[in-house]
């Protein structure tokens, strides 16, 4: 198995507290860190997960609202004074490419390191795509322009059944071709079946992250069949009425959501500052998708064990 691990650097809301810090996540992909919205103390939350500085080149910001991005400019600092080298790109809307670079040319004026900006829209697109991954935005429902982000592993490559292949005398530069699905030629003209020399590729994983947004059967659709979904879940069902109004979900609405899709499992998040228990929270939405969990901080989930 590749590694595909989720880390949990914060899961409040837009009121710091003692329980919570602001959103913040970061994906390890194969060794690669890719970080999901940067709440204040991002750069702290990472030091304490252990998580190397020199891994992280792709930010991804779903809007502008603080306490999903007043973290950029201290972890960019941050990553200035670790010397780190090369680029690091900011996936952010316009106005919020604009601000920070002038505050970034302010106080880091003489980086070693190379700060780029990917201007997001508002529209469903793939936004970085590499050898691994592809990253599509989805709209969400938000009092501000807001996108969430789908991390799709593509497929990937078969296993070589050593035993079969070396009673074959498969040479070692047909087995490129035996994991990406075609089959083996003898010398002599036989075609082998890839199947009798290969076995299934591990499975392809995917993670929705959907944050702050009002219920919306729309996103049902742009995120249908993503294995994991962190879903945002500020409120409980006592406050549904409150949710709508700030534009933001229940937990009993992720939890629809997940179901709807067909995920296989749910992440509940972002929670209001009232609850100093969330464990009415993961009911609620049991009640509709029992594969659902809490996050929180220091969490680490390996996403490859559904």
């Amino acid at each position: 198995m590749t590694r595909f691990e989720l880390n949990i650097l914060g899961c409040g809301s837009a009121t710091t507290t003692l329980r919570h810090m602001p959103s913040c996540q970061v994906l390890n992909i194969r060794d690669n860190l890719f970080m999901i919205d940067c709440g204040e103390g991002a750069q702290l939350a990472m030091r304490r997960m252990g998580l190397k500085f020199s891994r992280l080149s792709h930010i991804f910001i779903s809007h502008l609202h603080g306490d999903h991005c007043f973290g950029l400019p201290g972890l960019l600092s941050t990553l200035e004074l670790a010397g780190h080298t090369g680029s690091v790109t900011i996936h952010i809307f316009e106005d919020g490419a604009r601000m920070l670079q002038e505050t970034m040319d302010y106080f880091c004026r003489g980086r070693k390191y190379e700060i780029k900006y990917n201007i997001i829209t508002k529209a469903k697109k793939v936004i970085y795509e590499d050898d691994a991954i592809t990253v599509t935005t989805v709209p969400l429902v938000h009092r501000v322009p807001t996108v969430g982000f789908v991390f799709a592993e593509k497929p990937k490559l078969r296993h070589i059944n050593g035993e079969a292949a070396r009673e074959m005398n498969v040479p070692v530069y047909a087995m490129n071709t035996l994991r990406q699905g075609g089959d083996y030629i003898t010398p002599e003209g036989i075609v082998i079946p890839n199947a009798r020399l290969t076995t299934d590729a591990d499975p392809s994983i995917s993670y929705a992250y959907c944050s702050d947004t009002k219920f919306s059967p729309r996103l049902i659709g742009m995120v249908k069949g993503v294995d994991w979904i962190y879903h945002e879940a500020t409120y409980g069902d006592e406050s549904a009425v409150k949710a709508r109004k700030r534009f933001h979900s229940t937990a009993r609405e992720a939890a629809t959501v997940a179901s709807e899709a067909g995920a296989k499992r749910l992440i509940l998040g972002h929670y209001s500052k009232r609850y100093t228990d969330e464990t009415p929270l993961l009911h609620q939405a049991q009640e509709v998708f029992t594969d659902t969990m809490l996050a929180n901080e220091g969490l680490v989930i390996d996403l490859n064990k559904i």
